[in-house]
This record gives structure tokens, C-alpha cells and sequence, in this order.
């Protein structure tokens, strides 16, 4: 059974990293695997791409790998594999358990209803928010439990980032939900 209230939450993006080797030789891995490059001028790993699920990783010469575009725990489980099966393929030797994790979530949900952001910054504790309207058109609000940063923008949308995982998302939507009611 889902619950309605999370119906507008949707992952945007899933940033996860960790280990998946001990050394690359980036130069020979963006020799050999398709859809990998190198430009040490420019950045100091090397960036591989796949399409199925879309991921861009970024693989350093340290054995270490950032994956980003994932929509889904399942993207991360299935790219991670069509990696290192390319990497093992190619030769390299991977980690037999790669030690990645999701390390930040960004999701977008809407509220539902507009928002009068400055009676936000009144209402709320002034500490945990960041409200420039002229140089951004969003407030920036920090929960401390979970810690999650959310972007409110006055048509009821929201960013929200920071989280490890879904679970911690809504309880930090909860969260902000709950300070608003007084609002709404």
C-alpha cells in the first residue's frame, strides 16, 4: 500500500560512491572500455558512460568511483554491475564486493499549494533558513533530524537533498510538512 501523501515525491537524482578496486590505470581503462574517457587536463579521473540504466561514473586512478543520473536503488545494483563486468572484461581487477553507497538523494515533490515564503521566514527558526530573494528566488531550509536541505519556492514546490536514502527524505517531508501547517 503507498501512501498518498509521498504521491508527488519523484528521485531525481541518486549520487552514490565507494570502492571498486584497489588501483585503475585510467590511461589503459579508457583505452579499452567503450564509453570511457580521459582528459587529465581537464578533470582527474576518468568518466565512463553507460545507457542502460543511464549513469555517468567517474572512476579515479585510487580504485575509487562516484555514480551519478541514477533514479533508483535498482539502477544502482544494475549499473554497478554492467561496470565492473566491463572493467573485468577489460582485464582490470575489481573488488569481489564493491563497497558503494548511496551518498546523497535529491527528490522534488509538490506541495500542492503556493507558498508566502516571507511569512515562512518569520514562522520558522531563523537559524535553519536562507531566504535571498534577489539573488535566489527559493528558501533554503536545513532540518538537523534527518539531514535533509530542502529548497521551497512559493508555487509549493520543493527540492529536497541531502538524504541517504527514501525513508529519510519523507521523514525530513514530514518534517518541513509538520512547521508549515501552522502556515497553510
Amino acid at each position: 500500500m503507498t501512501d498518498k501523501r509521498y504521491e508527488s515525491l519523484k528521485i531525481e537524482n541518486i549520487v552514490a560512491s565507494g570502492v571498486i578496486a584497489d588501483s585503475i590505470d585510467l590511461v589503459e581503462l579508457s583505452n579499452k572500455v567503450k564509453n570511457c574517457e580521459l582528459n587529465k587536463k581537464r578533470f582527474p579521473g576518468a568518466v565512463y558512460r553507460i545507457d542502460e540504466p543511464r549513469i555517468t561514473s567517474l572512476i579515479f586512478s585510487t580504485g575509487k568511483i562516484v555514480l551519478t543520473g541514477l533514479r533508483s536503488n535498482k539502477a544502482l545494483t544494475d549499473g554497478l554491475a554492467i561496470i565492473i563486468k566491463s572493467l573485468n572484461e577489460a582485464g582490470f581487477e575489481t573488488l569481489k564486493v564493491p563497497k558503494v553507497a548511496i551518498t546523497n538523494m535529491v527528490c522534488s515533490y509538490d506541495l500542492g499549494k503556493s507558498i508566502n515564503l516571507n511569512k515562512v521566514v518569520v514562522t520558522f527558526n531563523v537559524e535553519n533558513i536562507e531566504y535571498e530573494p534577489e539573488q535566489f528566488p527559493g528558501l533554503v531550509y536545513r532540518i538537523k533530524d534527518p539531514k535533509i536541505v530542502v529548497l521551497i519556492f512559493s508555487s509549493g514546490k520543493l527540492i529536497l537533498t541531502g538524504g541517504k536514502n527514501l525513508e529519510a527524505v519523507k521523514k525530513g517531508l514530514d518534517v518541513l510538512e509538520q512547521k508549515l501547517e501552522s502556515i497553510l
